[in-house]
């Protein structure tokens, strides 16, 4: 019985070493999404605007110009959300005359 006990409580402690792992596992994996989305996206936004980013007249345009693309961005997700959910999802059996 003892030695059940003592499996069970080294399994235990395996399992939470594991998840431990897993969430630092996880928020890697979320770190790098986010700066893949947010180089994917400057390139995206910045694109044939010829701005020199090895100035500092050129970086401050270019991250006053990916600010502005973000927040309308942001305002047309919202835009789009809230027409979708405004519009009449039913079910209608009617036929077209």
């Amino acid at each position: 019985m003892v030695l059940i006990i003592i499996a069970a409580l080294i399994a235990f402690i395996w399992v939470l070493m594991e998840f431990r792992r897993l969430r630092h596992k996880i928020f890697a994996v979320f770190l790098i999404m986010l700066i893949m989305f947010f180089y994917f996206s400057f390139t995206y936004a910045l694109k044939e605007k010829g701005l020199d980013l090895k100035t500092l007249p050129g970086v401050i345009e270019a991250s006053k110009l990916y600010y502005s693309w973000m927040v309308s961005l942001f305002h047309n997700s919202v835009a789009i959300t809230s027409n979708a959910i405004k519009m009449d999802w039913g079910i209608t059996n009617s036929t077209a005359r």
